[in-house]
């Protein structure tokens, strides 16, 4: 047991190449380090009490160094939905926000990988936070092990989970080392053994980051693009001026999505501002022949915000103009807006 207050080291977020290493420091068989990587995140141990093929030695050893890492949520909200919004603290004092979204068989947790943000879009909640802090690869894969907690007596159990989006609070690209580490735990074989098609990164378009991305990983990518216009685009979203949307979909253009690899482009719709025919025509040709499908999503007010969201009716139409130039839209199902956990409402 640690007696001399130092701050112990979390495991979560170690790779097994690195979790082998702290075995081997602590003078153990490299062979503990995998065990203590099965244990994380296959077995999902939240204390070295509960890894039962460790020796007492071994564990002492441990904690005299290391913790698992693992934090609970301190808070919860449930919305009519069944949608479920976690706070999380973490470094600082801060606290941080996952949205736990169930849908028939499947159950999506949004990711944060940030304490704010820096990007600073206008009509988004976490960007008015400002940046606060980078979150660590163990508290970004805190959230996912930690979600949902284990039932308590009398509760249904929630179902496990079966995708990850990168669509919480923060920019994913601006933590890019954090966030590709936790992307290689969720995707290798000694990790979470998952396919990279359960994973979606949500980018303003981040360059080189997003190439770096594309490169290393078969993860599916949204691009956060609410206007195919540069000068509106760039009005909302101030990273238009390093990161044009132009530039980013001819970057996109190198790449594959016609197979299982899925791009998406994400477009939040405001009454009288990008909800047009106009818009509907420069956003068709924006993507041009690209292989991607348009998430429309309805703006979910924020206060201090002078935007509006625009009607279903005003939605339907613009999705069927896309659908008729054979680009797939859809428009997306608003879900937690209640407990402020719909898309640009997370801050805390």
């Amino acid at each position: 047991m640690n007696t001399d207050n130092t701050e112990l080291i979390p495991l979560i977020g170690l790779t097994e190449s690195e979790l082998r290493d702290v075995a081997k420091e602590l003078g153990m068989p490299a062979f503990i380090g995998t065990q203590l990587a099965q244990w994380l995140y296959q077995k999902r141990a939240a204390s070295f009490d509960e890894m039962t093929n460790l020796s007492k030695k071994n564990k002492a050893l441990l904690s005299e160094r290391y913790c698992v890492g693992r934090t609970a949520p301190a808070g919860m909200q449930k919305s009519s939905d069944g949608t479920v919004k976690y706070v999380f603290p973490v470094a600082g004092g801060r606290r941080i926000e996952s949205v736990y979204i169930p849908d028939h068989d499947r159950a999506t947790l949004c990711v944060s990988s940030q304490a704010g943000c820096k990007m600073n879009c206008y009509f988004c909640a976490t960007g008015k936070m400002g940046f606060k802090s980078q979150l660590t690869a163990a508290e970004i894969i805190n959230q996912i092990l930690s979600i949902p907690p284990k039932a308590k007596p009398g509760e249904a159990e929630m179902n496990p989970l079966t995708n990850i989006v990168f669509m919480g609070m923060g920019e994913p690209l601006d933590n890019f080392k954090a966030v590709k580490r936790v992307i290689d735990i969720l995707t290798a074989p000694w990790g979470f053994d998952w396919s990279p098609k359960r994973i979606t990164v949500s980018t303003v378009g981040k360059l080189p980051e997003l190439k770096d991305l594309l490169d290393t990983t078969k993860v599916h990518i949204a691009i956060s693009v609410h206007s195919a216009d540069p000068r509106e685009r760039g009005a909302m979203m101030p990273a238009q001026k390093a990161f044009p949307i132009q530039s980013v979909m001819q970057l996109l253009s190198g790449y594959d999505f016609s197979h299982q690899r899925r791009l998406s482009l994400e477009y939040i719709m405001w009454k009288g501002v990008n909800d047009d025919i106009a818009h509907a025509n420069m956003l068709i040709k924006l993507i041009g022949n690209q292989d991607c499908r348009v998430n429309l999503i309805r703006y979910h007010a924020i206060p201090g915000i002078d935007l509006q969201p625009c009607s279903e009716e005003r939605m339907i139409m613009f999705r069927n103009i896309l659908n008729k130039h054979g680009i797939t839209a859809t428009i997306r199902a608003s879900r937690g807006e209640d407990i402020m956990a719909a898309c640009g409402m997370l801050a805390k």
